[in-house]
C-alpha cells in the first residue's frame, strides 16, 4: 500500500475527532436561547427541548438557526463515530504494519 494511504489511514481517527469538535463549537444552542430571552439552566441544551421549540416557534429566524443547532449536532454525533469505528481499524493496521 502507498505511503500516503498508510498516513491517511492512521490520522483519520484523529481528523474525524477534529471535525466533530468543530461542529460542537459551531453548536453555540446555550447562546441561541439567552439572546432571545428563553431562560435554560444548563449549557447544553437538549435535542428535545430544540424540537420542542422549533415545534412551538412563531419567529422563522429562531426555527432556522434552531434546525441548523440540530443539523451541527448531527454533524457530531457522525463524525465522533466515524472516529471511533476507524480508531481500531488504524490501531489494528498500525499492528500489523510494523509487527
Amino acid at each position: 500500500m502507498p505511503g500516503y494511504l498508510n498516513i491517511l489511514l492512521l490520522s483519520a481517527p484523529f481528523l474525524f475527532l477534529v471535525i466533530g469538535v468543530s461542529f460542537r463549537l459551531m453548536d453555540n444552542s446555550a447562546s441561541v436561547f439567552l439572546d432571545h430571552d428563553i431562560l435554560i439552566s444548563s449549557s447544553y441544551v437538549s435535542t428535545k427541548s430544540i424540537k420542542k421549540l422549533i415545534k412551538f416557534s412563531e419567529n422563522q429566524t429562531l426555527e432556522a438557526i434552531l434546525r441548523r443547532i440540530l443539523t451541527l449536532r448531527k454533524l457530531h454525533n457522525v463524525s465522533m463515530a466515524l472516529a471511533l469505528i476507524t480508531l481500531p481499524i488504524a490501531v489494528t493496521w498500525l499492528y500489523v504494519q510494523f509487527y
